[in-house]
């Protein structure tokens, strides 16, 4: 059986010191390379003399696969971006992106030293972080009778679901966000038939 793939709730950031340099690691939810992207500029911002932002991803695609990126950030070759991605990958984490800013702080770490600082804070982002299973969500329009509407309401509340769009004509058209194992029950039962 296969591993459940989890995502962080909310971004978390952890700092500590590794023979005077200083790395701070953010832990941030992303569903697009273009939020990933977006959410390392804004740390690249928030560490303007920073010496380097290495960082990894894992984006689940539509069809279910997994993009996944490292990048060393100037580094040498392995040394930051893949120890980042790999408790990425051992945990689970999908729709995740960690940067690792590193302040040089006059010591060399060597490569085997870069490799254990850069996969430590990656594994101590992820411990602040609150991991949350993934749950496939798909939409589903409806027409319901206005009757059904506190109902609809409910069962979607039971079920992590919501309402995402209602017109209000004769009958209610609505377009809702569930869980996908959720759908045909919630389909069946407001269906009409």
């Amino acid at each position: 059986m296969s591993k459940p793939q989890l995502i962080i709730q909310q971004a978390a950031q952890i700092e500590y010191e590794v023979k005077k340099s200083r790395f701070i690691s953010a832990i941030m939810p992303c569903s697009t390379e273009q939020q990933a992207l977006q959410q390392l500029r804004t740390l690249a911002s928030e560490n303007p003399t920073a010496n380097h932002l290495a960082f990894a991803w894992r984006i689940r695609q539509v069809d279910g696969m997994i993009n996944e990126r490292c990048h060393d950030a100037g580094e040498p070759s392995g040394t930051a971006g893949r120890p980042i991605l790999n408790p990425l990958e051992g945990n689970g984490l999908i729709n995740t992106v960690v940067g690792v800013i590193r302040y040089f702080g006059g010591v060399k770490l060597g490569t085997g030293g870069l490799t254990r600082a850069y996969g430590n804070a990656a594994k101590m982002a992820i411990e602040a972080a609150t991991l949350v299973p993934w749950v496939e969500m798909t939409q589903l329009s409806l027409t319901i009778d206005y009757a059904e509407l506190q109902s609809l309401q409910y069962q979607l509340k039971k079920s992590n679901g919501e309402i995402v769009q209602q017109q209000f004509n004769e009958q209610v058209d609505v377009v809702i966000s569930l869980p996908a194992k959720e759908k045909d029950q919630i389909e069946q039962q407001f269906s009409g038939y």
